[in-house]
């Protein structure tokens, strides 16, 4: 019962577009740039070679500000979609 619910609520598929590619970038540095602000030890180690490319982030802080920038890029893509803009 629950399959079949699941599977009419389905929707078109989503092709990869350079659209949705520069949505997913610009989530992430939105997202870099809020953890920028906002995270209390940005530079915990393990430390990243080169960190002056990375911001000065460790890696814990790099980790989790591109996890929460594919969050905020996969619910903003599929939002685009479901209402037919993307």
């Amino acid at each position: 019962m629950l399959t079949s619910t699941l599977l009419a609520a389905a929707t078109t598929p989503l092709q990869w577009s350079p659209t949705v590619g520069v949505i997913m970038i610009l989530a992430n540095v939105i997202a870099i740039a809020f953890g920028k602000s906002t995270i209390k030890y940005p530079n915990a180690e393990p430390a990243l070679p080169s960190s002056n490319f990375f911001g000065g982030f460790g890696l814990p802080a790099l980790l989790a500000t591109t996890a929460f920038g594919h969050i905020l890029g996969v619910g903003t893509i599929l939002g685009l979609h479901n209402l037919g803009r993307i």
